[in-house]
C-alpha cells in the first residue's frame, strides 16, 4: 500500500475540524498516511484544534501561517512538506466526504496520474446565481486549457507525487493544478463525489472571484503556448501593430493625394505613429521575455521537457 499524504488547507473552520479529523482517520485507517493541516492565518480556534489533533495522532502534522495568504499558498506549502507517493487534497469545510479519497485512489490505480472530484447535486435552488455561472466557467476553462473537467472548483483531488512535486502555485492557481499536471504529461480524469452543504462557518468563495479566475486563465493559456517562446506572442502583436501603422499611414496619404482630406484633418497619422511605437515596444518586450525565459531555465538547470521513464539509461 503506497504512503499517502493528505493536505488540508484550513481557514476559520473550528466548527468543522473535529468531525473532519474523525472522518479522515476512519477513512484512512487502512493506509500508511500523514495529514498535513495548513492553518492559513485563521482568526478562530482552528489552530488550537489542529494542535490537539496532533497530540492525539502523531501522523497529523501542522503548518501555521503568520497571516492569511490564501488557499493556493496553503496548498503549496502542504505539498512542499509531503512525503507520500500519493497526495490527496481536501477542503476543511466538510463539503467533501473524506471516504471519497479511497474511491479516487482506486481510480488512480487504473493508470491515471490525477483524479479530480466532481461534486454532485450542488447549488440546488440557485441555478441562475451559482450553478449556471459555475457550468459556464468550467466549460470555458476546459476549452482554453484542453483539460475536460466538470468541476475545477472541487479541491478534492488525488495525485501521484511525480506530477505535482515540482509545481509552484501563485495567486489563485490551485484550481488549475490539473492543467499543470497535464503539461507535465500526466493523465487526468474525474469521478463523481459526494457533496454536503457546510454546517458550520461561512464560505470563503463568492462570485467576486470570477474575474480573478478569468485573469488566471489568461495567464495559464499564455504559459501553455508561449512560456518557452515568448517572442512568438509579443512579436506577433508587434507585427500586427506595424501592419495597422502602415495601413493608417497609407490611408492618410491616399486622402492627402486625392485631395479628400489634409493630414491634419484626420487622426490617421497619429494612429500610424502610435501603432508604430507600440510595435517597436512589443518586439523589445518579446526579446526581453526571451532573455528572461532562457535565464530561468539555465540559471536553475531546468529543462524545457519532462521524462516519464527511461530504459537502459
Amino acid at each position: 500500500m503506497p504512503y499517502l499524504s493528505v493536505v488540508l488547507p484550513v481557514y476559520n473552520e473550528e466548527g468543522n475540524l473535529p468531525e473532519l479529523m474523525r472522518k479522515l482517520e476512519i477513512a484512512l485507517d487502512s493506509y500508511d498516511y500523514e495529514i498535513i493541516a495548513v492553518n492559513d492565518g485563521s482568526r478562530d480556534r482552528s489552530f488550537e484544534i489542529i494542535k490537539e489533533a496532533c497530540q492525539k495522532n502523531e501522523r497529523i502534522k501542522a503548518i501555521n501561517f503568520r497571516r492569511n495568504y490564501g488557499q493556493t499558498a496553503a496548498i503549496n506549502a502542504g505539498i512542499h512538506f509531503t512525503q507520500g507517493e500519493l497526495i490527496a487534497i481536501i477542503d476543511s469545510d466538510l463539503e467533501n466526504d473524506p471516504s471519497d479519497i479511497t474511491i479516487l485512489i482506486e481510480k488512480l490505480n487504473e493508470g491515471y496520474d490525477l483524479v479530480s472530484g466532481w461534486r454532485q447535486a450542488r447549488w440546488k435552488g440557485q441555478f441562475f446565481t451559482r450553478k449556471l455561472p459555475s457550468i459556464m466557467a468550467n466549460k470555458l476553462i476546459s476549452k482554453v486549457s484542453g483539460v475536460k473537467l466538470h468541476d475545477y472548483g472541487c479541491t478534492l483531488k488525488v495525485y501521484r507525487r511525480d506530477v505535482i512535486k515540482d509545481i509552484l502555485l501563485y495567486g489563485q492557481m490551485h484550481r488549475f493544478i490539473p492543467v499543470y499536471c497535464h503539461w507535465q504529461g500526466g493523465r487526468v480524469t474525474e469521478l463523481p463525489v459526494n457533496y454536503t452543504p457546510r454546517r458550520f462557518g461561512k464560505s470563503n468563495y463568492g462570485l467576486s472571484r470570477t474575474y480573478k479566475v478569468i485573469l488566471d486563465l489568461l495567464m495559464i493559456k499564455f504559459m501553455d503556448k508561449y512560456m518557452q517562446r515568448p517572442i512568438h506572442f509579443f512579436g506577433s502583436a508587434g507585427l500586427i501593430s506595424f501592419i495597422i501603422s502602415l495601413a493608417s499611414a497609407a490611408l492618410a496619404f491616399y486622402f492627402k493625394f486625392t485631395g479628400q482630406k489634409d493630414l491634419i484633418q484626420t487622426p490617421l497619422p497619429v494612429f500610424s505613429a502610435v501603432f508604430f511605437i507600440v510595435g517597436v515596444l512589443m518586439i523589445l518586450l518579446g526579446v526581453n521575455a526571451e532573455i528572461l525565459m532562457r535565464t530561468y531555465y539555465e540559471s536553475q538547470n531546468k529543462l524545457p521537457y519532462t521524462i516519464r521513464n527511461m530504459i537502459n539509461l
